[in-house]
């Protein structure tokens, strides 16, 4: 299973930085409307090499057919 990390520190100056770790993809975003919502506005972003990896969640498809 996945492990998803964050890396939180508070400047002096009060500005929050916070780095997502264990993310691949555009999964991160998520994390960051989060953080938006508790903390307020996002200043700057910054894309790193997990971001443009493939993702690797699993995904679930169900497809229900009916007999003939």
């Amino acid at each position: 299973m996945e492990q998803h990390e964050f890396d939180i520190a508070i400047g002096p100056d009060g500005k929050v930085r916070i780095e997502v770790k264990g993310v691949k993809g555009q999964g991160c975003l998520d994390y960051a409307k989060v953080f938006e919502e508790i903390l307020g506005k996002i200043i700057a972003v910054e894309r790193t090499a997990e971001f443009y990896a493939p993702p690797t969640g699993v995904g679930i498809r169900v497809e229900q057919k009916e007999g003939t």
